[in-house]
This record gives C-alpha cells, structure tokens and sequence, in this order.
C-alpha cells in the first residue's frame, strides 16, 4: 500500500515550486533588463546616426526610407510628435506635416473631378508642382507616411490597391470587391461597359448595372452616351488621368 505524502512532504513541494518560480521570474527579469539597454543603445546609436547624416535624410528620399525601416526595428516612430529630439534633430516631423497639408488641399482640389479618388502618381506630381521640387525628390514612401498620419481627420484618408495601381481616397466612400474590380478594368482605356463589365466578371446584367450605377452616384465616374454603337461609356477620371499622363511622358 502506497504512503500518502505527509504534511512536512507537501510543504516541502510547495516551497520547491516557489523557489523555481522565484528563480523564473528573475531569469525573465533579467532578460527584460538586457532587452531594455540593448534598446537604449540602439536608440542612442541611432540618435547618433540621424546627427551625423541629418542632410542625407532630410533631402534623399531612398535614405529618408530606409532611416524610418531602421527606426521601426528598434519601435522609434519619428512622426509620433513634432516635439522631442527626432524634432529637433531632423525636423521631419514638420516635413511631414507640410506634406500633409498640401495633400488634403490637393485632394479637395481635384474632388470635383475625380470624385476623390486620385491616383497615388498623379498626386505625387501634383505634389511636386505646389513644392516646385522633381518627382525624385519626393517618394512614394514620404506620400504614404504623411497619409497614414491624415487618419486622425476621418474615415475618409486611405490608400487602396486597384489592380496595379494605388489610389487615395479622400472620401468616406465604401468601395467593394465589385467596384474595384471595375475600376481595376477601367485602367485600359480609361472607362467600362456594361457588356465589358458581364464578360469580364461573369455577372447579371443587374449586377453589372448596380455597381456602376454606385460608382456614378459616389462622383467616381462619368457617363458618356455619345457613341454610335448606342452602348454607354462609364469613364473614370481617377485612372484616366494617371494614363494620359503617363502616355504624354512616354511620348515626349
């Protein structure tokens, strides 16, 4: 017959586990503290970076990228306030901020046309003209940061993937896995037709309709009945801009 552990025997087993928890929680304690100086070494070092290569960061938007990738690793978000060193040391915060700014007047600017929605290149060179600066110098990168900062404003700020392309909404339009595909299809000549609309998707016509219908009532596209097939055009400012231009540079 098995004897039963005794009082003094289960005591002694509670103290045992005590001791490994004590022994546990100084381990992970101690692992914490090393976690937090290497931290604080790698923020120091990279303050020191940032003093040394303050020009390169503030006028090379390639290193201005990969300087906010390094800051991410160690969780130092230099956009997080226009106050404090990275401020001080670089003034990016301000650059952002101005960037920021020209966007939403860029964007309210061009909503009577494209219903809000504007193709992230087109307002990188629209950028470029208000800052009189060359599409180089101001990078894809530098547009997304200062958007993601314009969610404080609404809904309405964000950028969506249409095919190839990245468009930024600046209306609090809800966009669909249906809309996105037209507008995905509209990038090849600029508009869509109801039959393109049914053979490309395999839709109903009703369908077909009711999702270009929305688009037409958000401002997102426009209607043109003047052809001679009779079959009504749905033209989208948004993506038909973005290729007239581009075709004008490939040609010049």
């Amino acid at each position: 017959m098995r004897r039963r552990p005794g009082i003094a025997g289960l005591q002694n087993a509670a103290a045992t586990r005590d001791q490994f928890r004590l022994v546990g929680e100084n381990v992970a304690k101690v692992r914490t503290d090393v976690m937090k100086e290497q931290l604080a070494t790698f923020r120091s070092q990279l303050e020191e970076f940032a003093r040394k290569h303050k020009n390169d960061i503030r006028k090379n938007p390639i290193f201005r990228q990969q300087f906010h990738e390094m800051c991410a690793k160690v969780g130092v978000d230099p956009l997080a306030s226009n106050k404090g060193v990275w401020a001080e040391l670089l003034g990016i915060g301000d650059f952002y901020y101005e960037l920021g700014v020209q966007i939403v007047d860029i964007c309210i600017a061009t909503r009577s046309h494209n219903g809000g929605l504007i193709d992230l290149l087109d307002l990188r060179k629209l950028l470029c003209q208000k800052r009189k600066a060359t599409l180089e110098s101001l990078s894809e990168d530098d547009c997304l940061r200062a958007i993601s900062k314009l969610k404080v404003l609404g809904s309405g700020f964000e950028v969506i993937s249409v095919g190839r392309r990245k468009l930024v909404r600046s209306v609090p339009t809800e966009l669909n896995k249906d809309h996105s595909g037209i507008l995905g299809l509209g990038q090849a000549e600029g508009y869509v037709t109801v039959e393109q609309v049914e053979k490309e998707f395999s839709w109903s016509t009703g369908r077909a309709i009711d999702a270009l219908e929305t688009l037409l009532k958000e401002g997102l596209a426009m209607i043109d009945d003047g052809h001679r097939d009779g079959k009504r055009r749905y033209w989208f400012p948004c993506v038909t801009v973005s290729s007239e231009t581009t075709s004008g540079e490939t040609k010049s």
